[in-house]
Protein backbone atom coordinates (compact mmCIF):
# COMPACT_ATOMS: atom_id res chain seq x y z
CA UNK A 1 0.00 0.00 0.00
CA UNK A 2 1.25 3.51 -0.75
CA UNK A 3 1.75 5.99 2.05
CA UNK A 4 1.29 9.63 1.09
CA UNK A 5 2.93 12.57 2.79
CA UNK A 6 0.52 15.47 2.37
CA UNK A 7 1.70 18.96 3.34
CA UNK A 8 -1.06 21.35 4.39
CA UNK A 9 -1.70 24.93 3.41
CA UNK A 10 -4.36 26.69 5.48
CA UNK A 11 -5.73 29.90 4.01
CA UNK A 12 -6.95 33.07 5.67
CA UNK A 13 -7.21 36.24 3.54
CA UNK A 14 -5.40 34.36 0.78
CA UNK A 15 -2.33 33.88 2.99
CA UNK A 16 -0.67 30.73 4.26
CA UNK A 17 -1.36 30.46 8.00
CA UNK A 18 -1.45 27.88 10.78
CA UNK A 19 -3.75 27.72 13.77
CA UNK A 20 -3.16 25.88 17.03
CA UNK A 21 -5.89 23.42 18.04
CA UNK A 22 -8.20 25.05 15.50
CA UNK A 23 -8.21 28.36 17.40
CA UNK A 24 -8.56 31.34 15.04
CA UNK A 25 -7.12 33.53 17.81
CA UNK A 26 -3.92 31.49 17.70
CA UNK A 27 -3.12 32.33 14.09
CA UNK A 28 0.37 32.70 12.65
CA UNK A 29 1.00 33.89 9.08
CA UNK A 30 3.87 31.94 7.53
CA UNK A 31 3.79 33.17 3.96
CA UNK A 32 1.73 35.65 1.99
CA UNK A 33 2.22 33.65 -1.21
CA UNK A 34 0.64 30.19 -0.93
CA UNK A 35 1.43 29.44 -4.58
CA UNK A 36 5.15 29.79 -3.85
CA UNK A 37 4.74 27.50 -0.83
CA UNK A 38 2.98 24.89 -2.95
CA UNK A 39 5.69 25.14 -5.60
CA UNK A 40 8.34 24.55 -2.93
CA UNK A 41 6.56 21.33 -1.96
CA UNK A 42 6.49 20.17 -5.57
CA UNK A 43 10.14 21.14 -6.10
CA UNK A 44 11.05 18.91 -3.14
CA UNK A 45 9.40 15.93 -4.85
CA UNK A 46 6.12 15.93 -2.94
CA UNK A 47 3.05 15.06 -5.00
CA UNK A 48 0.06 15.93 -2.82
CA UNK A 49 -1.39 18.95 -1.06
CA UNK A 50 -4.11 19.42 1.55
CA UNK A 51 -5.54 22.91 0.99
CA UNK A 52 -7.92 24.27 3.61
CA UNK A 53 -10.07 27.37 3.21
CA UNK A 54 -10.35 28.60 6.82
CA UNK A 55 -12.25 31.69 5.67
CA UNK A 56 -14.67 29.32 3.96
CA UNK A 57 -15.04 27.21 7.10
CA UNK A 58 -16.19 30.33 8.96
CA UNK A 59 -18.33 31.70 6.13
CA UNK A 60 -19.92 28.28 5.43
CA UNK A 61 -19.17 28.66 1.72
CA UNK A 62 -16.09 28.44 -0.46
CA UNK A 63 -14.04 31.68 -0.33
CA UNK A 64 -10.43 31.14 -1.40
CA UNK A 65 -11.12 29.28 -4.64
CA UNK A 66 -8.89 31.58 -6.68
CA UNK A 67 -5.89 30.48 -4.62
CA UNK A 68 -6.85 26.88 -5.37
CA UNK A 69 -7.06 27.74 -9.06
CA UNK A 70 -3.64 29.45 -9.00
CA UNK A 71 -1.97 26.50 -7.29
CA UNK A 72 -3.64 23.99 -9.63
CA UNK A 73 -2.55 25.99 -12.68
CA UNK A 74 1.04 26.50 -11.51
CA UNK A 75 1.80 23.05 -10.07
CA UNK A 76 0.97 19.42 -10.83
CA UNK A 77 0.11 18.67 -7.21
CA UNK A 78 -2.80 16.37 -6.42
CA UNK A 79 -4.89 18.78 -4.33
CA UNK A 80 -7.58 17.87 -1.88
CA UNK A 81 -9.57 20.94 -0.90
CA UNK A 82 -11.75 21.54 2.12
CA UNK A 83 -13.21 24.25 4.30
CA UNK A 84 -16.67 25.70 3.84
CA UNK A 85 -17.87 23.33 1.15
CA UNK A 86 -21.59 23.20 1.87
CA UNK A 87 -23.41 23.23 -1.46
CA UNK A 88 -23.40 21.60 -4.88
CA UNK A 89 -22.20 24.94 -6.23
CA UNK A 90 -19.22 24.92 -3.84
CA UNK A 91 -18.22 21.43 -4.99
CA UNK A 92 -18.48 22.43 -8.64
CA UNK A 93 -16.36 25.54 -8.00
CA UNK A 94 -13.68 23.48 -6.22
CA UNK A 95 -13.45 20.86 -8.96
CA UNK A 96 -13.58 23.46 -11.74
CA UNK A 97 -10.75 25.34 -10.00
CA UNK A 98 -8.56 22.23 -10.08
CA UNK A 99 -9.15 20.21 -6.92
CA UNK A 100 -8.69 16.47 -7.47
CA UNK A 101 -10.59 15.62 -4.28
CA UNK A 102 -12.74 17.57 -1.85
CA UNK A 103 -13.16 17.01 1.86
CA UNK A 104 -16.61 17.32 3.41
CA UNK A 105 -16.61 17.80 7.15
CA UNK A 106 -19.43 19.81 8.70
CA UNK A 107 -21.72 19.11 5.75
CA UNK A 108 -21.55 15.35 6.40
CA UNK A 109 -22.87 15.99 9.93
CA UNK A 110 -25.37 18.75 9.22
CA UNK A 111 -26.68 17.68 5.83
CA UNK A 112 -25.80 14.04 5.11
CA UNK A 113 -28.23 13.88 2.19
CA UNK A 114 -26.27 16.54 0.29
CA UNK A 115 -22.94 14.92 1.17
CA UNK A 116 -24.15 11.51 -0.02
CA UNK A 117 -25.36 13.17 -3.20
CA UNK A 118 -21.78 14.26 -3.89
CA UNK A 119 -20.54 10.75 -3.16
CA UNK A 120 -23.07 9.36 -5.61
CA UNK A 121 -22.28 11.92 -8.30
CA UNK A 122 -18.48 12.07 -8.10
CA UNK A 123 -17.62 8.70 -6.57
CA UNK A 124 -15.59 7.64 -3.52
CA UNK A 125 -12.24 8.43 -5.18
CA UNK A 126 -13.05 12.16 -5.22
CA UNK A 127 -14.99 12.67 -1.98
CA UNK A 128 -13.15 12.48 1.37
CA UNK A 129 -14.95 12.34 4.70
CA UNK A 130 -13.58 14.90 7.15
CA UNK A 131 -13.89 13.20 10.53
CA UNK A 132 -12.40 15.57 13.09
CA UNK A 133 -12.75 14.80 16.76
CA UNK A 134 -12.23 16.12 20.24
CA UNK A 135 -12.29 13.59 23.10
CA UNK A 136 -13.61 10.96 20.67
CA UNK A 137 -16.58 13.09 19.53
CA UNK A 138 -17.05 14.69 16.12
CA UNK A 139 -16.38 18.45 15.91
CA UNK A 140 -17.55 20.73 13.10
CA UNK A 141 -17.65 24.32 11.80
CA UNK A 142 -13.90 24.83 11.76
CA UNK A 143 -13.80 22.88 15.06
CA UNK A 144 -15.76 25.62 16.77
CA UNK A 145 -18.66 23.28 17.60
CA UNK A 146 -18.61 19.88 19.29
CA UNK A 147 -21.23 17.18 18.78
CA UNK A 148 -22.17 14.05 20.71
CA UNK A 149 -21.46 11.75 17.77
CA UNK A 150 -18.85 9.03 18.34
CA UNK A 151 -15.99 9.24 15.85
CA UNK A 152 -15.87 5.48 15.26
CA UNK A 153 -19.63 5.12 14.80
CA UNK A 154 -19.63 8.11 12.46
CA UNK A 155 -16.95 6.55 10.25
CA UNK A 156 -18.74 3.17 10.31
CA UNK A 157 -21.95 4.84 9.14
CA UNK A 158 -20.27 6.46 6.14
CA UNK A 159 -18.29 3.36 5.21
CA UNK A 160 -21.64 1.58 4.82
CA UNK A 161 -22.73 4.42 2.55
CA UNK A 162 -19.71 3.93 0.27
CA UNK A 163 -17.01 6.30 1.51
CA UNK A 164 -13.41 5.10 1.05
CA UNK A 165 -11.28 7.96 2.41
CA UNK A 166 -11.36 9.78 5.73
CA UNK A 167 -9.12 12.49 7.13
CA UNK A 168 -9.16 12.25 10.89
CA UNK A 169 -7.79 15.03 13.07
CA UNK A 170 -7.51 14.83 16.83
CA UNK A 171 -8.06 18.52 17.53
CA UNK A 172 -6.24 18.39 20.85
CA UNK A 173 -3.08 17.32 18.97
CA UNK A 174 -3.35 19.80 16.12
CA UNK A 175 -0.47 22.23 15.83
CA UNK A 176 1.22 20.92 18.96
CA UNK A 177 3.97 18.86 17.23
CA UNK A 178 3.88 16.41 20.15
CA UNK A 179 3.02 13.33 18.11
CA UNK A 180 -0.18 12.14 16.43
CA UNK A 181 -2.94 10.12 18.09
CA UNK A 182 -1.39 6.73 17.36
CA UNK A 183 -3.78 4.84 19.63
CA UNK A 184 -6.80 6.49 18.03
CA UNK A 185 -5.65 5.63 14.51
CA UNK A 186 -4.71 2.09 15.48
CA UNK A 187 -8.18 1.60 16.94
CA UNK A 188 -9.90 3.02 13.86
CA UNK A 189 -7.88 0.82 11.50
CA UNK A 190 -8.72 -2.29 13.52
CA UNK A 191 -12.42 -1.45 13.53
CA UNK A 192 -12.62 -0.33 9.90
CA UNK A 193 -10.25 -2.46 7.85
CA UNK A 194 -11.36 -1.14 4.45
CA UNK A 195 -10.86 2.52 5.40
CA UNK A 196 -8.16 4.58 3.69
CA UNK A 197 -7.31 6.63 6.74
CA UNK A 198 -5.33 9.87 6.56
CA UNK A 199 -3.88 11.13 9.84
CA UNK A 200 -3.84 14.82 10.64
CA UNK A 201 -2.59 16.72 13.66
CA UNK A 202 0.44 16.44 15.89
CA UNK A 203 3.08 15.23 13.43
CA UNK A 204 6.40 16.61 14.66
CA UNK A 205 9.10 14.35 13.21
CA UNK A 206 10.02 11.86 10.51
CA UNK A 207 9.75 9.17 13.18
CA UNK A 208 6.06 10.03 13.64
CA UNK A 209 5.53 9.55 9.91
CA UNK A 210 7.45 6.28 9.84
CA UNK A 211 5.25 4.92 12.61
CA UNK A 212 2.04 5.98 10.84
CA UNK A 213 3.26 4.31 7.66
CA UNK A 214 4.07 1.08 9.51
CA UNK A 215 0.61 1.12 11.09
CA UNK A 216 -0.96 0.98 7.64
CA UNK A 217 -2.38 4.46 7.24
CA UNK A 218 -3.03 5.73 3.72
CA UNK A 219 -1.29 9.02 4.40
CA UNK A 220 -0.49 11.79 6.86
CA UNK A 221 -1.02 15.53 6.69
CA UNK A 222 1.91 17.63 7.89
CA UNK A 223 1.57 21.31 8.68
CA UNK A 224 3.28 23.25 11.41
CA UNK A 225 6.28 20.89 11.59
CA UNK A 226 7.22 21.99 8.06
CA UNK A 227 6.67 25.69 8.66
CA UNK A 228 8.54 25.70 11.96
CA UNK A 229 11.45 23.75 10.45
CA UNK A 230 11.02 20.64 12.63
CA UNK A 231 10.90 18.57 9.45
CA UNK A 232 13.06 19.44 6.47
CA UNK A 233 11.19 19.33 3.16
CA UNK A 234 13.89 17.36 1.37
CA UNK A 235 14.08 14.86 4.21
CA UNK A 236 10.32 14.62 4.12
CA UNK A 237 10.27 13.76 0.42
CA UNK A 238 13.14 11.29 0.66
CA UNK A 239 12.76 9.87 4.15
CA UNK A 240 9.84 7.54 3.54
Amino acid sequence: MPFYIIPAIDLIDGKCVRLTQGDYNQKKVYNEDPVAVAQSFEDAGIMRLHLVDLDGAKAKKIVNWRVLEDIANKTNLHIDFGGGIRSNKDVAIAFDAGARQITGGSIAVKDPETFLGWLDRYGPERIILGADAKAGKIAINGWQESTEQSLSEYIAHYLKKGISYAICTDIEKDGMQQGPSFELYESLLKEHTSLRLIASGGVGSLEDLQKLKQMGLHGAIVGKAIYEGSINLQELAEGL
